[in-house]
């Protein structure tokens, strides 16, 4: 075992053992996913139990949503500042901390308190984890590592929503915190052992305008974006806010594109290559969202299946892709990641168009395995295209592409969650005149079929939209190309090595006291 001094300086990637660091980072990425999936399913039963409505244990969800993607694009400038073991460690002992006051909270605030401290250690651990990865391995063997993050976020929704339905089912909901907490207190303890310092450091300069214009412009678009699927594009509130979004984005983004030191480098879509996979990335999570969000409300709401019921139709199809995501890694190693880009994208393409044809008598296996079938496609695409644009960047530019990345897929998610609530809602509501009957007005009880009727065409129009994303990612999945690194920081990456070694050496040298850093 390293001594502390050891463990806090930068260590040459080429010299370090690997698995033991990505295994701890990808326990940490993939119990923060989990304990997401985890309170969806269990929203219902804590309103009962915390004497709540709907609207407000909205914000359990929406909070942590808000402050992950409110800090996700700051983690650039915080993988600069701090080193990979210090950062880590924060990031996990907030997010276990978070944890337990949910699990003990005896009313709704201090438990939205909780979502907000779990949040702000969550936010932090995909980019982080991606900047590592980026870090540790050659590009020519990122795609197998890149594969374990893929396997992170696959395997966590496939274990939460099952698991959640039977625990809130059987036992207290409260049960859910304290499956996550052991995992994430086990993760800090093998961090202070294991981890290891292998980003470089910049040291940057704090730039609080940036800080308060980046926190306002995604804050308000995430929040304006995911009130608009609830409330509708024409609430004040969700005008208002997007408004304000739009505006201070506008002004954030020409800050960092005129201060010295940026705390997120636009600059990075000057790299072809990774303007073009971030595109094809937001039209896969916007369709990818569509079978998410779309297939529990069928199947629950219109069709009467319970939460549990829903979760077990999308475990296989949850599982197999967590399976597929390092194969598809080390095939992107190989292949590139346009093959796979195209024969996935084709094949979430075909099962989405299937999913435009749903009736009220739609059997529970055809959908299962065509979900099934759907997520192998979906396995195929997420991170060999994100891999092959972060592939591009120069290595000054990693933290910059990790966030940026995670920081667009955040909020085209919510995107694409409210565009295609939205048109299932205003489509359903068409629909309903197609059933309506010619003469006469229907039965209480004709009506709620005639509903429910409207409701399916309305999620098949849904799935329509979603299809017609997969196909435009399709479309621009001909022009992907394997890349090398940018040449342009050579000598810059020569100096900051040069540094950051005379700066390990001073650290180790000269400090007398241990540092756990």
């Amino acid at each position: 075992m390293l001594d502390s001094t050891t463990r806090s300086a930068y260590i040459d990637a080429s010299k370090v053992p690997k698995g033991p660091i990505i295994f701890v980072m990808v326990l940490g990425a993939f119990v923060a996913i989990l304990n997401q999936t985890l309170m969806n399913v269990a929203l219902p039963v804590m309103m009962e139990d915390l004497k709540i409505d709907m609207t407000t244990a909205q914000w359990l969800t929406t909070i942590f949503m808000l402050v992950n993607g409110i800090l996700i694009p700051i983690t650039a400038f915080l993988m600069e500042k701090f080193s990979t073991r210090k950062l880590f460690l924060v990031a996990m002992s907030l997010f276990a901390v978070g944890t337990l006051i949910c699990g003990i909270a005896p009313g709704f605030t201090l438990i939205l308190i909780g979502r907000v401290i779990q949040a702000a250690g969550a936010g932090i651990m995909m980019p982080l984890l991606t900047n590592v990865i980026l870090s540790l391995f050659p590009i020519e063997k990122r795609g197998g590592a890149m594969g374990l993050i893929g396997l992170a976020m696959m395997a966590a929704p496939a274990i939460g929503p099952t698991l959640s339905g039977w625990i809130v089912q059987t036992f207290s909901w409260r049960l859910l915190f304290f499956i996550v907490l052991p995992i994430a207190i086990i993760d800090v303890i093998l961090a202070y052992f294991l981890l290891r310092n292998v980003t470089k450091l910049s040291n940057p300069k704090v730039d609080i305008a940036s800080i308060i214009l980046s926190t306002i412009a995604f804050g308000g678009l995430l929040y304006g974006f995911s009130a608009a699927g609830q409330d509708g594009w024409s609430d004040p509130i969700v005008l208002t806010t997007l408004a304000v979004g739009a505006v201070t984005m506008i002004i954030f983004v020409f800050r960092q594109l005129r201060i010295k030191t940026p705390m997120l480098e636009f600059r990075v879509f000057k790299y072809s290559m990774f303007s073009l996979t971030t595109v094809i990335n937001v039209v896969v999570t916007m369709a990818m969202f569509a079978a998410m969000l779309l297939i529990p409300l069928y199947l629950q709401d219109v069709r009467g299946f319970t939460p549990m019921e829903s979760g077990l139709l999308l475990l296989p199809g949850a599982i197999v892709s967590g399976i597929m995501s390092p194969i598809t890694g080390k095939l992107f190693d190989k292949i590139g990641a346009r093959p796979l880009a195209l024969l996935g994208l084709g094949i979430t393409a075909v099962t989405t168009y299937f999913f435009t044809d749903l009736t009220d008598s739609t059997t529970y296996t055809f959908m299962m395995l065509l979900y099934t079938a759907r997520m192998v496609g979906i396995s195929m695409i997420m991170m060999p295209i994100m891999t092959a644009g972060l592939n591009q960047l120069p290595r000054r530019l990693y933290s910059h592409g990790t966030a940026m990345a995670n920081t667009l897929r955040q909020l085209s998610g919510a995107i694409g969650t409210a565009f295609l609530i939205t048109v299932m809602s205003n489509r359903a509501a068409d629909h309903i005149a197609d059933f309506m009957p010619k003469t006469g007005m229907p039965s209480e009880q004709e009506f709620a079929v005639i509903k429910g009727l409207a409701t399916i065409e309305g999620i098949n129009d849904s799935f329509m939209v979603a299809t017609v994303f997969a196909i435009f990612g399709f479309i621009l999945s001909f022009f992907i190309k394997r890349t090398k690194p940018d040449a342009e920081d050579d000598a810059y990456n020569q100096e900051r090595s040069r540094e950051t070694e005379e700066q390990g050496k001073v650290h180790v040298t000269h400090e007398a006291k241990p540092q756990n850093g």
